[in-house]
């Protein structure tokens, strides 16, 4: 719902445009947050106060965990091309950087978002970014509770997200034990197949593609996920798949000093996918482990307690894949055709 609908021929400055657009589109804002050992951080100034900082209470035993993510405007060619609104990119920017809070196995607080866009950009587009960044911050059950906005020659977003969690809780990439098994919560390439058919030349807003193009327009960080990993003691690593499940395996076979072993036959597949892989003339497994923005977590977890974990998981309506194995050694390997093989794909690159 539009919550405000400017009427001047000029764009706002910034002041007015934190008092009436930000301020109202944001609502009053309440949040109180509850661990399992009772420790709790409640908001005490956030979008509304228009202070300098936002503010909250912290109380108990509790680690704060935080992380930043910035959305490139002139690399981010799906907005460029029109098929994502002012609304999804802040949605976006949202979600990617909650995305990381749920991987450390924590209770998402809030979102401080950085927003700069050109002078000329009407109110109404504004608004759409503001909105946008705020249901994406809901959806997740956190709040967009400050930040700053500027002029830039283009609309450039960035993003911090902070978090809580029990000390004995929290996830790192660095637990992964030999024998344990590797899991995932969901399916990945969507997000990379939609980026690759639209650089073919393809309409990715049409039916036979929504799903694939949704995950860039309402990331879903996999919070309950990460809570569930942080209460069982058996999952002991755990990491997002925002540079690409290749990448993510490889990262925690790194900082674990272990060697992963993926199977191809348990690795989940949507049939967009499997599509998308025709339609490109490519090897299905380059899409599931190549660059793709999935936001999906991947995670170690003792076998033994394999079952009980995959029963939580599904008394909340989750998923739960088991995609390979944790052993001694180095590397990050395939077993294709009962060969043990490099991970095809290519990572996400910082460059």
């Amino acid at each position: 719902m539009t919550i405000y609908a400017p009427t001047a021929e000029s764009p706002l400055d910034e002041p007015s445009k934190i008092s009436e657009i930000i301020v109202p589109a944001m609502g009053v804002e309440k949040s109180h947050t509850v661990l399992d050992n009772g420790a709790s951080a409640r908001l005490l100034l956030g979008v509304a106060a228009q202070d300098d900082c936002a503010a909250f209470r912290l109380g108990g035993d509790q680690i704060l965990v935080a992380g930043s993510d910035y959305v490139r405007g002139p690399k981010f060619s799906l907005y460029e091309r029109g098929f994502m609104t002012n609304y999804d990119i802040g949605w976006y920017l949202a979600g990617a950087n909650i995305s990381d809070i749920a991987a450390m196995g924590a209770i998402p607080l809030g979102l401080l978002s950085v927003v700069r866009y050109p002078k000329n950009l009407p109110d109404s587009d504004f608004l759409q970014l503001v909105e946008g960044i705020r249901d994406g911050a809901r959806a997740a059950q956190a709040l967009n509770v400050g930040g700053d906005i500027g002029s830039a020659e283009r609309i450039i977003l960035s993003a911090s997200a902070f978090g809580v969690v029990e000390p004995g809780n929290l996830l790192v990439r660095t637990g992964a034990r030999p024998g344990q098994l590797l899991c995932i919560t969901g399916p990945t390439g969507l997000a990379g197949s939609a980026m690759k058919l639209a650089n073919a030349g393809e309409n990715i807003a049409c039916d036979e593609y929504s799903s694939l193009l949704a995950k860039w327009q309402r990331v879903s960080p996999r919070v309950a996920h990460g809570r569930i990993f942080a209460r069982h003691p058996a999952v002991t690593s755990c990491i997002d798949t925002s540079d690409g499940l290749k990448g993510a395996v490889e990262t925690l076979s790194r900082a674990s000093g272990v060697s992963i072993t993926l199977d191809e036959g348990q690795l989940p597949v949507q049939h967009a996918v499997r599509r998308a892989a025709v339609r490109l003339n490519c090897d299905v497994l380059d899409l599931l482990f190549g660059d793709s923005v999935d936001f999906e977590l991947v995670a170690t977890v003792d076998a033994p307690a394999l079952d009980s974990l995959a029963a939580e998981c599904a008394r909340s309506g989750l998923d739960l894949h088991v995609i390979g194995r944790v052993e001694s050694g180095s590397g990050s390997y395939l077993l294709r055709d009962q060969q043990a093989t490099d991970i095809p794909g290519a990572s996400w690159r910082h460059v």
